[in-house]
């Protein structure tokens, strides 16, 4: 399997973040995530490591909003140049309600319109990580298009997958804010540039609901998305995720959400999973992009859900057994002692 990875994410690496209750904590999206997974991908005979190319701006700002990009990309200087008490890392007191936005001009208030929470901290490096992050995700898109078209591929002829090895992840990112660790998305941006060939399916099998995904295809029938996560009546986006959140316009009834209640086990997941895989078969798109957060397994920091390593390798199955062009990118998952394991199990299916 190709995995692409850039050690560009080692650039953005936040000294904090606040939890709850305004608690500082290390933060949990950090470099050890990626060596975890690395060391664990380098002990198969299946995994072959390579630089994503990079594809400019192009596909990410068909997804984003311009103007919010490129705050992403001014934010640190700016933030350098206001003279802050605390450099070490931007991040604003105050966020938008939505319902009636005006954008100020200061930074700060640009900062709480186009940040969701107090985990999408910025940091000098932030900015650039995003971007390799987005084209690992773009390249191994990129990959199975090449793959499914080239003579010399038969041995997964019609179905080739590959592994993005995303950071930061990408899910929250909605098309003009950050939010949860996210800052680009990278999953949509790779959908979005599959759709050009076809109809694409986005699976989130992800701890947390995929708001951000959710923001940008919500009134598209050309891209099928669908989130498996814990109930947003008790977890974190909170606003997002309910059952009842179908899409708008020529969207409508192409969004699906899935909330779990806390402690769903292995059985109880597989049996939502295969209501989520009916509808992407009856979809019959021409390429899966699968966002991958290993945050469902059992002893995760951030989960409530009680998915085993067993469980996850199931998942894989399950939705290897779909048979289409997959793309599979990095979200969440903080167990880092798990990490690795969990997610070459997860893997091994599409192989």
């Amino acid at each position: 399997m190709k995995i692409f990875y850039s050690e560009t994410h080692r650039k953005h690496n936040p000294p904090f973040e606040l939890f709850d209750g305004g608690l500082r904590a290390p933060y949990l999206e950090n470099p050890d995530r990626m060596d975890r997974i690395l060391n664990a991908l380098r002990e198969t005979d299946w995994a072959e490591i390579h630089e994503p190319s990079d594809f400019g701006l192009d596909p990410v700002l068909a997804a984003h909003d311009k103007e919010y990009v490129d705050f992403l990309a001014s934010c640190w200087t700016e933030w350098l140049d206001s003279k802050p008490k605390d450099p070490s890392l931007f991040l604003p007191a105050t966020f938008a309600l939505r319902h009636h936005p005006q954008k100020p001009k200061s930074l700060l208030g640009r900062g709480g319109y186009y940040i969701m929470d107090l985990s999408a901290c910025i940091v000098e490096g932030t900015y650039e990580a995003a971007l390799a992050s987005a084209n690992c995700a773009l390249s191994a898109a990129e990959f199975i298009i090449q793959s499914s078209a080239s003579p010399s591929s038969s041995s997964f002829t019609n179905h080739p997958s590959s592994f993005a090895l995303c950071r930061p992840p990408g899910h929250h990112a909605g098309k003009d804010y950050a939010g949860g660790y996210c800052f680009i998305n990278n999953a949509a941006v790779a959908a979005q540039w599959l759709s050009s060939k076809g109809n694409v399916a986005v699976l989130d099998i992800d701890y947390h609901c995929g708001n951000g995904t959710q923001d940008i295809f919500y009134e598209r029938n050309d891209v099928l998305t669908i989130s498996l996560h814990a109930d947003p009546d008790f977890e974190y986006p909170s606003y997002f995720g309910f059952a009842n959140e179908r899409g708008r316009d020529k969207g409508f009834g192409f969004h699906h959400n899935f909330p779990l209640p806390k402690g769903t086990d292995d059985g109880s997941y597989l049996a939502t999973l295969d209501r989520a895989l009916e509808l992407i078969r009856e979809y019959k798109p021409m390429h899966l992009v699968v966002s991958a957060g290993m945050d469902i397994y059992a002893d995760d920091p951030l989960g409530t859900i009680k998915v085993s390593t067993e469980g996850i390798g199931e998942i894989g199955r399950r939705i290897a057994s779909l048979k289409l062009p997959s793309v599979i990118v990095m979200e969440g998952g903080y167990n880092n002692e798990a990490l690795g394991r969990n997610i070459t199990t997860f893997l091994s299916a599409f192989v």
